[in-house]
Formats: structure tokens, C-alpha cells, sequence
């Protein structure tokens, strides 16, 4: 294939649909091997918006919006970075004539929990929890009847634990069903109520479809609070029995969406049983540990795959990641303590330059290698908790106004 310059007359241009810290490791990603990229989110100066050749703040949820601004930019290739998308004006841009990557299809059955789940379980017959749907309180309560306790409920339409809560006892249902309806990313009542696993672990196994057939990462273990993700580390020991039931699942669940590209398929491992969780069609949070392990990262591997370039899954070293959280409620923070974070051993930080900051959001990343998983998970958690998201000289921050 030929790559065109960027901002000549022929460029070969990516559209990222969703523009945060994700997103802009894939457009650095793209830009190494000379796309134009134009990044798109819903609020201006995300973290890609600041590293794109053109960025655009639009409400993306927006079938009319969202197919105004692809249809001006004309790119060879749409690239949702998140699940708040209207993924039915995909579809039909796609069947105009515009890649969307991986597909259209994935997209839209990714966005939606039902979606992905009736894929997994009752088209493909992976194993999963069990789970039932809801759009009532009423339906809640029956679901949380057929399903048991403890379980989980979520917003069929969310992400990255928005919206999620525990139940271990029936009277929580109404709060639980309340706050998936506020929470999610997109308005929706629907909810899904799974069963609470016990696991010994959980993994992302990071699965590239690419030019060549099927790659596998090796798998990433993880650490998750209030359905987020904290650390993330790689890789995580399996037997060879689980490692081979990871790749069949992921395998069956990716070659269902089809295209091309990086995808994140979660899993509960106990023992040698694997179950399939979700499946992100696109770099995954907990795969940030690649930018200190892997000789590709995640970021880059989706790229090439995207592309039809040659792929490289191998490991250059065990190694961890943790997150730098905002802490507090501020407006353009600055940040104390990346000297420090910097000098741990073998440590590497990643900074989103996010325009605000909020108690639980994400504002940055440590990353660590070293010659085990147990070292590079200190480092890594050192380093993160070196950094401080503070007030901007002369703002007083929110305990001052």
C-alpha cells in the first residue's frame, strides 16, 4: 500500500471518533508512520486534540452531526476510540462506501453490553456468567431473582465501570437501578444484571487481526476497583491449558466482529476455565502497560493492523502500569512530583493533559519494566503515587472558592 503526506494534496487520513488518552497514543501512533489524523471529541482540547494535524468538538451521539463532519473530512478511515458514538450513522456511512474500523458491525455490538453479550453466549456459545436484562425496576428485581446474589448491574450502554454496582443484598436494587439510569454513558434504562463471578484472576488478552490472521499478546492481568481499572500488568501467568481457552475465546469472538485492528477481550480465568466478559474493538485501557513491555505497543499494532502492515506481539519485558488520578475537582492542574516519579527505576509516566480534573478521573499513567512482574508493579506504583494533579499558580481550587 502507498501513504500519502500529511496535509498534501493526497493524505492518507484517519478520523478518531474519541480524542482521550487512548486515543492519543493512536494518533501519535499513526503519525509515526505518516497519516494525517484528525481527532474528534465531544469537549475541545482532549489529550489527541493536542497532538492531531485537526481536531473537532461535537456532540458525537449526533446521527446528523457526526455524518455532517465525516462527510467534510472525507477520511479513508473512521476510527471510533469510544463507545458513545451513533453507531447506526456508521453503519450507513460504511455501506456508502467509508471503512470503519474494525467494522461498522463491531461498533455498534460493542457499544451495547446486549449487544455483545448475545453474540458471545448465544450465537458463538462461549461460556460467561449468567446475566438477564432489565428496562424496570420491576424487571430488576426479577433478574436479580434469576441471577442471584451477589451480583453486578450495569448500564447496557456504558464504560470503564460507569455506572456499576455491587449487589449483595435485594433491597439495594432500586439505588443500584438508579444510578446505572444517571451514570452510563449514553441515556438509556436498559440494564444487565450478571452473575458475580468467582475468579482467580482476570485478564485482558490484547488480540490483533491483521493482514497475516490472528495474533495474541500475552496476556495482561489486572486489578480493577468500582469496575475501572487501578494497575495492569504483563504478563500475567497462566497454564498452558487456560492460555490455550483464552485464545480460542477471544479467537472465536473477534473473528465474529471481523475487520481489522487491535481489540480487547476481557476474561475471568479460574483454574483452567475461561469466561468471556467484553470486548473493547480498539486499544484497551489496561493495555497501556504495553508502552513499557512490548516491542509494539498496543497503540502501534492497531495502527499497523489497520493499515495492512506487518505486525510484532513479542515481549521485550515483564512490566506494570498504575494510574494517576485527579484526586480533586480542578481546572487546568498542574502537576508536583514527576522529577520524583521519574527516578524510580526503570519508570515511565505518561501525562494526558486533560483540561480538567476530577477525584476519580484518570489524568495520567506510570508505566515500569523490569526483570519481574512483582518489581515492576512497585515501580510502577511508586512512580504514580509521586504525581499530584494541584491547583494552577493562583487558582485556589475548589476548597478556596
Amino acid at each position: 500500500m502507498r501513504i500519502g503526506t500529511p496535509l498534501g494534496p493526497d493524505p492518507t487520513r484517519v478520523l478518531l471518533l474519541g480524542s482521550g488518552e487512548l486515543g492519543k497514543e493512536v494518533a501519535i501512533a499513526f503519525q509515526r508512520l505518516g497519516v494525517e489524523v484528525v481527532a474528534v471529541d465531544r469537549y475541545p482540547h482532549a489529550p489527541a486534540h493536542q497532538v492531531a494535524h485537526r481536531w473537532h468538538a461535537i456532540d458525537m451521539t449526533d446521527p446528523v452531526t457526526l455524518a455532517t463532519l465525516i462527510e467534510q473530512e472525507a477520511p479513508d478511515l473512521v476510527i471510533p476510540e469510544i463507545e458513545a458514538i451513533a453507531t447506526n450513522a456508521l453503519v450507513e456511512i460504511e455501506a456508502a462506501g467509508t471503512t470503519v474500523v474494525p467494522t461498522a458491525r463491531a461498533a455498534k455490538l460493542t457499544m451495547d453490553r446486549e449487544g455483545i453479550r448475545r453474540l458471545a453466549a448465544e450465537e458463538l456459545g462461549l461460556p460467561t456468567s449468567p446475566y438477564a436484562f432489565a428496562d424496570t425496576l420491576d424487571e430488576v428485581r426479577a433478574a436479580i431473582g434469576r441471577v442471584g446474589l451477589p451480583c453486578v448491574l450495569k448500564p447496557v450502554m456504558s464504560s470503564s465501570g460507569k455506572g456499576q454496582s455491587v449487589l449483595k443484598d435485594a433491597g439495594d436494587a432500586e439505588a443500584a437501578w438508579e444510578h446505572a439510569r444517571t451514570a452510563g454513558r449514553v441515556s438509556n434504562p436498559r440494564v444487565i444484571v450478571e452473575g458475580f463471578v468467582e475468579f482467580d484472576y482476570e485478564i485482558t488478552l490484547l488480540t490483533v487481526r491483521h493482514a497475516g490472521g490472528t495474533a495474541f499478546c500475552e496476556p495482561v492481568g489486572h486489578r480493577q476497583e468500582n469496575g475501572d481499572y487501578v494497575e495492569s500488568w504483563q504478563p500475567q501467568p497462566m497454564s498452558p491449558a487456560a492460555l490455550a481457552a483464552a485464545q480460542d475465546v477471544a479467537g472465536r469472538i473477534t473473528e465474529a466482529l471481523g475487520g481489522r485492528g487491535l481489540f480487547g477481550v476481557e476474561l475471568f480465568v479460574r483454574g483452567d476455565e475461561v469466561l468471556f466478559s467484553e470486548v473493547s474493538p480498539r486499544p484497551h485501557d489496561t493495555g497501556l502497560v504495553t508502552l513499557a513491555t512490548q516491542r509494539l505497543s498496543e497503540f502501534e499494532l492497531h495502527a499497523r493492523a489497520v493499515l495492512g502492515l506487518p505486525v510484532d506481539t513479542s515481549l521485550r519485558s515483564p512490566g506494570a502500569s498504575a494510574v494517576v488520578y485527579g484526586g480533586q475537582e480542578l481546572t487546568a492542574p498542574d502537576y508536583e512530583g514527576v522529577a520524583e516519579a521519574l527516578a524510580v527505576p526503570g519508570a515511565d509516566l505518561r501525562l494526558f493533559g486533560k483540561p480538567t480534573a476530577g477525584e476519580r478521573r484518570r489524568m495520567g499513567v506510570a508505566v515500569a519494566a523490569a526483570d519481574d512482574v512483582a518489581t515492576a508493579r512497585d515501580r510502577a506504583t511508586a512512580a504514580a503515587a509521586h504525581v499530584r494533579p494541584v491547583p494552577r499558580a493562583g487558582d485556589p481550587g475548589p476548597a478556596g472558592r
